[in-house]
C-alpha cells in the first residue's frame, strides 16, 4: 500500500503551488474579494443621482363635472354659477414622466455607505485569511503524509526484524538453547505490530487521499525531510514584538475591529437627525387622453416642469425608531465585548506558538541526544542478547523504543515548522515567502 517509485515527488512548494491551481477554496475566496470590490462601488454610487423615466400607455375613462364657477371672456361677459362638463370614454392614454434625484443630506445613506466600504475591506480580510488557512492546511497535510510515511517504514522495519528474531526464537528453542517464552513473546510483539501496520496503512491512505484533495495531484510522493538532526529556526524575535504585531495584523482580529464600525454605522442611521433627509428633484412630464365621450369628441393634456428642493422629517414611527435604537446599541456593545475576547485569544494563541518555537531547538537537541542513547541502547542490548545476558524481549523492546525516538524526533521538527508558519499566520504575514523560506529548510 505504499507509494511506489515511479510516483511524482514534490516538496511543499511544489504541493502549494499546486493547490492554488485546484484547491475549490481557491475559487471561493476569490469570488468574495471580487463581491468586495462590487460593494465599493456601490458605496460610492449612493451619493450620485438617480434617473428614471417611466411610461404607460393604455384605454381609460374619465368624466369630470365643474359647477357653481365663474367665467369670463372677450365678447361674453362674465357669469357666475356656470357649470363645465368633459367626458371621454375607452379612449387612449399616454403618460411619461423623467424625474432625477440627487441626494445632499441623508445621514442614514451616508451609514449605509460607509458600511459597504467596510464590507469591501472585510471581503479583503476573509480572502487574506483564506489564503492562510489553505498554506497551513496544506503544510499540514503535507507533513501528515512525511510522518506517516516515516512511521510506516519504521514499523515495517521493525516487523521484519520481529519476524527474524521469532525465527530464530524458534530455532533455539527447537535446539534446546532457549525458554519457549522467547518464541512466545516474539510471536506476540509480530502479531501486534501486524495490527499497527495495518492501522497505520489506513492512516496513512486516508492521508494520501487528503493532499490529493488538495492538490488534484494523483500518485504523487511526499520528498523525505533531511537526516539532519535538527531544522535551523529562524531567529526569533522578542515576544512583545510578535504580539504587537499580532493585535495589529491579525485579520480575524480586524474583521471583529470591522463589525465594531458596521455597528456604529447602523446605530448612526436611527440617531435623533438620521431621519431628516434633504435631496435635490426635478421632473419632467405629460399626460395626453383622447377619444369620444357623452359631448362629442375630447381631448386632455397636460404638461408640467419641476425642479426645487425635496425635505422629509418624520415626526412620528410608531416608537420604531427608538426601540431599534435601542437594539442596535445593545448589538455594539456586544461587537466591541467580541473584539476583547479575540484579542485576548490571539494573544493566547501567539504567546503559546512563540513559547513552543522558543524551547524547539532544545528540544530537537534534546530528542536528539535521547535518540543516541536509544540507539546505543539497542546496539548494547543486541550484544547482551548474543552473549545470553539479554532476552529477546529486551531486544525488542530495544529496537522499539529506538524507533519510538526516530519517529518523535520527526514530529518535533515537524512541529517546529508548522508552528513557524503559525505563528507568521497570528500576524497577519502568512503567504508564499514563508512557504518558501520552510521549504528551503527542508533542502538542508
Amino acid at each position: 500500500m505504499s507509494s511506489s517509485l515511479s510516483a511524482i515527488a514534490m516538496d511543499l512548494m511544489e504541493a502549494w503551488q499546486a493547490t492554488r491551481q485546484h484547491d475549490p477554496q481557491v475559487n471561493i475566496s476569490a469570488a468574495s474579494r471580487a463581491i468586495g470590490e462590487a460593494q465599493k462601488t456601490q458605496a460610492t454610487s449612493l451619493w450620485r443621482p438617480t434617473i428614471v423615466l417611466g411610461a404607460t400607455a393604455g384605454v381609460t375613462s374619465a368624466a369630470t363635472t365643474v359647477s357653481g364657477a365663474h367665467f369670463s371672456a372677450p365678447a361674453f361677459g362674465e357669469s357666475d354659477g356656470v357649470g363645465f362638463g368633459t367626458s371621454v370614454e375607452n379612449g387612449s392614454s399616454t403618460r411619461w414622466v423623467l424625474s432625477a434625484s440627487q441626494p445632499l443630506i441623508n445621514k442614514g445613506r451616508r451609514a449605509q455607505s460607509r458600511q459597504l466600504q467596510i464590507a469591501s475591506e472585510v471581503s479583503e480580510l476573509e480572502w487574506q485569511i483564506a489564503q492562510q488557512d489553505l498554506i497551513l492546511r496544506t503544510a499540514q497535510r503535507y507533513f501528515n503524509v512525511v510522518l506517516l510515511d516515516s512511521k510506516l517504514s519504521v514499523l515495517r522495519a521493525q516487523q521484519k526484524a520481529v519476524d527474524l528474531a521469532r525465527a530464530e526464537a524458534t530455532d533455539r528453542f527447537s535446539l534446546g538453547d532457549k525458554p519457549i517464552t522467547d518464541t512466545h513473546e516474539a510471536s506476540a510483539r509480530a502479531f501486534a505490530l501486524q495490527a499497527q501496520v495495518l492501522a497505520t496503512e489506513n492512516e496513512w491512505e486516508l492521508a494520501k487521499g487528503a493532499l490529493t484533495d488538495t492538490t488534484g495531484i494523483l500518485n504523487s510522493t511526499v520528498r523525505i525531510l533531511p537526516n539532519a538532526a535538527e531544522v535551523p529556526p529562524s531567529k526569533l524575535a522578542p515576544l512583545d514584538q510578535w504580539l504587537t504585531a499580532a493585535i495589529e495584523k491579525n485579520p480575524h482580529l480586524q474583521m471583529m475591529l470591522a463589525n465594531v464600525k458596521v455597528a456604529q454605522q447602523e446605530v448612526s442611521k436611527y440617531g435623533a437627525l438620521s431621519a431628516i433627509t434633504l435631496d435635490l428633484v426635478a421632473q419632467a412630464g405629460r399626460d395626453q387622453l383622447n377619444g369620444n365621450g357623452s359631448y362629442g369628441s375630447a381631448s386632455n393634456s397636460a404638461t408640467q416642469h419641476m425642479i426645487g428642493l425635496q425635505l422629509s422629517i418624520p415626526l412620528y414611527t410608531g416608537g420604531y425608531r427608538n426601540a431599534k435604537l435601542t437594539e442596535l446599541l445593545r448589538l455594539q456593545e456586544k461587537a466591541t465585548a467580541q473584539v476583547e475576547l479575540t484579542r485576548q485569544q490571539i494573544g493566547q494563541q501567539t504567546r503559546a506558538v512563540w513559547l513552543s518555537m522558543q524551547t524547539g531547538a532544545a528540544r530537537l537537541l534534546a530528542l536528539t541526544e535521547a535518540r543516541k542513547a536509544s540507539m546505543a541502547r539497542l546496539d548494547a542490548t543486541r550484544l547482551g542478547r548474543q552473549v545470553g545476558d539479554r532476552t529477546t524481549l529486551d531486544l525488542l523492546q530495544a529496537e522499539n523504543d529506538a524507533s519510538a525516538s526516530d519517529l518523535a524526533l520527526l514530529q518535533a521538527r515537524i512541529e517546529l515548522l508548522l508552528n513557524q508558519l503559525q505563528l507568521h499566520a497570528l500576524c497577519g504575514q502568512l503567504d508564499e515567502q514563508q512557504i518558501g523560506l520552510v521549504n528551503a529548510m527542508l533542502q538542508h
